[in-house]
């Protein structure tokens, strides 16, 4: 009997413990943002749109994930609250979303290491040809996967606003090899 008690209470804790979403167990944690987004103070949206009044949290910013609400994943950054929003990558789980734009390695010491101009690129939140897609990443973040559903794909969609589109092409190496704009647009985005 006291076998056939344990049987049951160990099944009925594992059903409670698969019923916990995964999101649950990965809070909080601690890292740091994986690539340049703009906040408006309060909130964080992955398509990064560069509205005004916006300023952009350079990649590297320390960053603490406190918890997960509905679409968005509660961050605290220099000591204020904040969300990302889970607006346009809704195909990704929350917690995969978390980790995807707070990681746990810095990515600072990656910086550290590309040329120059490729450093200045990034801190400006512009692209250039030759960039790897780590690159394109750490300076415009990432393309959403509603546009965008494989990393892999020769071209990427991003926007600056609703009406501001820009395409990144890459070469057989990864490497950008195009980025198509319209004028306008292409002021704001590539570094020449």
């Amino acid at each position: 009997m006291n076998r056939l008690r344990l049987l049951a209470l160990t099944a009925t804790v594992l059903v409670a413990t698969a019923a916990v979403p995964a999101q649950a167990q990965d809070v909080p944690y601690e890292g740091f943002l994986c690539c340049n987004l703009r906040t408006d103070g309060s909130w964080i949206s992955d398509i990064n749109y560069a509205d005004s009044g916006k300023r952009i949290l350079p990649a590297g910013t320390p960053a603490k994930v406190t918890g997960y609400g509905r679409q968005r994943v509660h961050v605290e950054i220099d000591g204020r609250k904040q969300a990302i929003g889970n607006d346009y990558s809704r195909n990704l789980e929350l917690a995969a979303f978390a980790k995807r734009y707070v990681v746990t390695a810095d990515p600072r010491v990656k910086l550290a290491g590309y040329p120059p101009q490729v450093r200045e690129a990034i801190a400006a939140a512009k692209l250039m040809r030759g960039m790897t897609r780590e690159q394109v990443l750490m300076s415009v973040g990432y393309p959403v996967t509603s546009e965008n559903p494989d990393l892999d794909a020769k071209t990427w969609r991003f926007w600056l606003s609703s009406f501001s589109e820009f395409q990144v092409t890459f070469d057989e190496r990864g490497r950008v090899a195009e980025i198509i704009a319209d004028p306008a647009t292409r002021n704001l985005v590539v570094m020449e």
